[in-house]
């Protein structure tokens, strides 16, 4: 499947931007299930200062905010070729070893709701138990908008018993890991079925099974990403793969807009 996406994020300040560095992250990971065909960053009111890759193997755009500056655009064009692997993306390559990601962070540390949550597991096989727990993470935290901030973490929002895909994928790789597998989490683009028009980019989870590698499940939809879904970036959890991070001077009342078109080709 040939996807187009049509990116762009919007902020204007009531206040100039006295000094300001993003670190832009939308950019799909090249690998032999995904091509990307073609891809182009446009900035204004900021200027790209270098690109280069992290340690997760992130395409990194780090753009400066022009001075003064009141309004910032960032938009990123392209298209991408999917190959169907059902779900699973294969061997880990590095730089970052293998290990790292049965770490915790603080947004995907088990506490005493994640806990409970993977002694209801059941499943003889690997895939089994991880197909089990997406199930029930999708059955407890109901898919609601707007009851979470981005920085929610895992306990909260099992909690709350509900939340949108980033939290979803927080609490799968706090159980994941708790389970003994090294999981992560991963941004990208959606191609959805009744509109091409979205307000924000996606967020599941991957997580190591030996045999196969790295597996995807995306809780908020109770599946593994099929040829709809495009990798743009990973990490141990949303702040290391979020499509925008950075800091700035100035620049208060931020205003923050965000239009996003994936459509088929």
């Amino acid at each position: 499947m040939r996807l187009k996406i049509n990116h762009l994020t919007h902020y204007r300040f009531e206040q100039p931007v006295h000094y300001g560095m993003q670190q832009i992250r939308v950019t799909p990971k090249p690998m032999a299930s995904q091509r990307v065909l073609s891809w182009s960053l446009a900035l204004e009111g900021g200027k790209r200062e270098l690109t280069f890759d992290d340690y997760h193997r992130n395409t990194v755009d780090l753009i400066s905010i022009d001075r003064d500056a009141t309004e910032v655009s960032i938009r990123s064009t392209g298209e991408v070729e999917l190959t169907e692997t059902h779900g699973v993306v294969g061997a880990h390559v590095g730089p970052a070893p293998l290990w790292l990601f049965e770490r915790a962070t603080p947004r995907t540390k088990a506490g005493s709701g994640c806990k409970a949550l993977v002694r209801k597991v059941e499943g003889e096989s690997q895939l089994e138990r991880l197909h089990a727990l997406m199930a029930l993470i999708h059955e407890e935290v109901t898919y609601e908008k707007g009851q979470t901030d981005s920085g929610a973490t895992a306990e909260e929002s099992v909690a709350a018993g509900h939340g949108v895909c980033q939290d979803h994928a927080h609490i799968f790789c706090a159980c994941a890991r708790e389970m003994g597998f090294p999981a992560r989490y991963v941004s990208g683009y959606l191609l959805m079925e009744d509109s091409p028009h979205q307000e924000a980019t996606h967020a599941w989870a991957e997580a190591h099974v030996t045999g196969l590698g790295w597996v995807g499940f995306d809780v908020s939809n109770k599946q593994s990403p099929d040829v709809r879904y495009v990798r743009i970036a990973t990490g141990l959890d949303y702040n290391e793969a979020a499509p925008v991070t950075g800091t700035r001077y100035g620049g208060e009342a931020e205003e923050l807009t965000v239009a996003l078109e994936v459509a088929q080709q």
